[in-house]
Order: C-alpha cells, then sequence, then structure tokens
C-alpha cells in the first residue's frame, strides 16, 4: 500500500502542462464552464489568486529558500495558492492559443541571449 502511494505521487510530479491543460479543459466542460472562461475573466481570476499567494507572505519579511521555519499547514496552503496561480495560468493560455511550454522555451532562450552567464 506504501509503495503505490508513493508511486501516486510520482506521477503527480511527472504531468506535464499538456495534461494538466486536458484536466483542466475536461474539468470545465464537465461543469458548463467554458461559457465562462474568457481570457478577460481568467485573468482577473488569476490576480485574485496572486492576491492571496501574497497574503501568505505579507508580513513574513524575507524568508530562507526551502521555508525551513515553516509549518507543514502553511506549506500546504502556500502549494495551493502557487497550484490556483498555475492553473489559471494554464487555462488562459490554452483560451489565448498560447503553448505555455513552446513560449516558456523560447523566453528561457532570448533571457540566456539578453543577460549572459559571464
Amino acid at each position: 500500500m506504501g509503495e503505490e502511494k508513493e508511486n501516486a505521487e510520482e506521477k503527480v510530479v511527472e504531468i506535464s502542462l499538456k495534461d494538466l491543460s486536458r484536466k483542466l479543459e475536461e474539468f470545465a466542460r464537465a461543469r458548463d464552464w467554458e461559457k465562462y472562461h474568457s481570457p478577460r475573466n481568467l485573468l482577473l481570476a488569476m490576480v485574485g489568486e496572486v492576491g492571496e499567494l501574497s497574503e501568505i507572505f505579507q508580513w513574513r519579511g524575507e524568508v530562507d529558500k526551502g521555508l525551513p521555519n515553516w509549518e507543514e499547514s502553511d506549506k500546504e496552503h502556500l502549494g495551493e495558492e502557487l497550484s490556483d496561480v498555475l492553473l489559471y495560468l494554464i487555462r488562459l493560455s490554452d483560451i489565448c492559443g498560447i503553448d505555455l511550454g513552446v513560449a516558456a522555451t523560447k523566453k528561457l532562450v532570448k533571457n540566456a541571449i539578453k543577460y549572459p552567464a559571464n
């Protein structure tokens, strides 16, 4: 049973943007939410989630990498809010016809040229 749970967790970690995109599309279609998923609505929803993400850090000052002094429940909450932002970003990019993986890869190349390592 423990090994089965570990395998399930590994699958979640290895999910692709395209897989998430398909799951989001299915989720919206099953609830008849597609009519609400305009670029504007998705953007505003994502901005709201960014606000919720910001609240987590608002009064903490600078925090160490890995969040070593945070409670597990705070880290779980952070993960949920980060996920909300990511899921809205993926859905927004799909609705706009942008392949987010391709766009992000191109942007990394542009940044490497603009900001060389040496």
